[in-house]
């Protein structure tokens, strides 16, 4: 080959390499969060649900980057499947998230599937634990029961005869008061829904039924006011606000434990590096004294820490748990 040729053989191949010297680099993704982020809470504003999202987007905000914001929004109706059903269909990219309850993930789906078009575990992506507690079995102040045990024997031995109340049929309240009956041998009751906890505990108060188990944010205030009397809560230990409180365990039914429970969700299929850096952050946060303060005077508990995967397996274990429940008591709600 002449050396002309050979020049113009090495020149044309500059040519073409010379695109690919030049091609400009990939854009690298934008800074997260690059918006508002919204938070929404699948029920209705004042609840403790409510209470602990608004205490946890104050706070969380600031440890996502300097300029992130958080707004809550409202998205109630049916027990919680409203609003997550609404976030389970926006973009996985972290600007949309859901604080999630025992009722909207757990016991709703397990009672009322036809209200939960959703699979709580696997069209979600798990993040964070960000709190919880137990219930509490209440009645009204004027009642003749001084303690569960004697409650349980009333209720056994004139089945049919009392009336029980809770904030909604598949709720977390309904279901441990199932759990509770089979738990106690067999109780008849009529069981009468409200809507919400705060109707309960006017339902208690005027003596429309003769127990309820409510969430303890809910039963807190009408007991220490003295409209209301706790007799035991469905924790295994007793809790600090009401110490000289029994437990159901130490009741007599043994092994008995419910906990309500918030979790921080997404929608399915966040990034894992995104799901990691929020669930440190939501970690620190409930770290802070003063949030964990906050909590606990709206009834709820900080979670103990727990990685993305810990909280998904801590999830699944309690949707098979009220799955459980409704199998054993034959419940046949809304179907």
């Amino acid at each position: 080959m002449t050396l002309p040729r050979r020049l113009l053989l090495l020149a044309g191949a500059a040519a073409l390499a010379r695109p690919a010297l030049i091609r400009p680099a990939r854009a690298q993704p934008a800074a997260w969060p690059d918006r508002t982020i919204t938070l929404v809470v699948p029920f209705l504003a004042g609840g403790s649900t409510d209470i602990a999202a608004r205490v946890l987007a104050e706070r969380l905000a600031p440890r996502l980057g300097p300029a992130a914001r958080i707004v809550v929004e409202n998205r109630g109706g049916a027990g919680g499947a409203v609003g997550s059903e609404w976030v389970r269909h926006r973009p996985a990219d972290g600007h949309t998230l859901l604080l999630g309850t025992a009722s909207s993930h757990a016991t709703n789906p397990a009672a009322l599937p036809a209200q939960t078009p959703y699979d709580p575990v696997e069209d979600f992506t798990s993040i964070a634990m960000v709190g919880g507690g137990p219930l509490v079995l209440v009645v009204p102040a004027a009642s003749r029961w001084q303690t569960a045990q004697e409650l349980i024997a009333a209720v056994k031995a004139a089945p049919g005869r009392y009336s029980w109340a809770t904030s909604g049929a598949g709720g977390v309240g309904h279901l441990t008061g199932e759990y509770m009956k089979m738990a106690a041998g067999g109780m008849s009751a009529e069981h009468v829904p409200y809507r919400g906890g705060s109707a309960v505990m006017e339902a208690l108060a005027k003596g429309e039924v003769e127990y309820s188990l409510e969430v303890l944010a809910s039963t807190a205030a009408h007991i220490r006011d003295g409209l209301s009397r706790g007799l035991a809560v469905t924790s295994r230990e007793r809790h600090p606000l009401f110490p000289d409180m029994p437990t159901l365990d130490e009741s007599g039914l043994k092994g008995f434990e419910v906990t309500t429970w918030n979790i921080l969700f997404g929608p399915k299929g966040m990034p894992p590096a995104l799901t990691v850096r929020i669930n440190a952050a939501v970690r620190e946060t409930l770290a802070d004294p003063a949030v964990a303060q906050r909590l606990a005077a709206a009834g709820v508990d900080p979670a103990p820490p727990r990685s993305p995967e810990e909280t998904r397996e801590f999830l699944a274990a309690e949707l098979a748990k009220f799955r459980d429940i409704v199998a054993r008591a034959g419940l046949r709600l809304g179907r």
